[in-house]
């Protein structure tokens, strides 16, 4: 039997940077982000705790849904976190995190691959709704180079409509 190995994160992300919002791009399957939703954006900022306000919106039958969770690093790299969507006071409880692990981040910090361990998640994010078909296929490269099945991948549609 082969270990499975875990992938490979950017050795360090400088989360100020990292903060505000991203367009998802492309994402692979997962059951709170049906795959009819739209406009999917994830707003980061610092919250009174100095964890990181996670606040994930959606458009979804032509209605505005919205998340909101909260992320923490694991290790000093910061380019694996944590991350809860359960409420404040719920939050402690363990095995209740999923893993966001930045696999790679250009230096401009304007495009973010992100997956999980597992490799059953994995999200194309960019700062700007819309991202070139090179950049796009580079990145997704990336992804498969390092085991996520990308047979199921969906492309987010962005229409246009402000979710914020």
């Amino acid at each position: 039997m082969t270990e499975r190995v875990d992938p490979i994160t950017i050795s360090h992300m400088d989360l100020t940077r990292y903060l505000g919002r991203w367009f998802e791009i492309a994402r692979l399957p997962m059951r709170h982000e049906p795959a009819n939703a739209t406009d999917i954006t994830a707003t980061y900022s610092l919250d009174e705790q100095g964890a990181i306000r996670v606040q994930n919106r959606m458009r979804l039958d032509g209605e505005v849904e919205e998340s909101i969770g909260q992320a923490r690093p694991v290790d000093e790299s910061n380019s694996k976190l944590e991350v809860t969507f359960l409420p404040a006071g719920l939050r402690w409880i363990p095995f209740t995190k999923g893993d966001y692990w930045v696999l790679k981040l250009d230096d401009a910090y304007s495009v973010s691959l992100v997956g999980s361990p597992d490799r059953k998640y994995l999200w194309l994010l960019a700062r700007h709704p819309h991202l070139d078909e090179a950049t796009r296929n580079h990145y997704l490269a990336c992804a498969q180079a390092q085991g996520y099945d990308l047979a199921g991948l969906i492309h987010t549609p962005h229409t246009g409509r402000a979710t914020a």
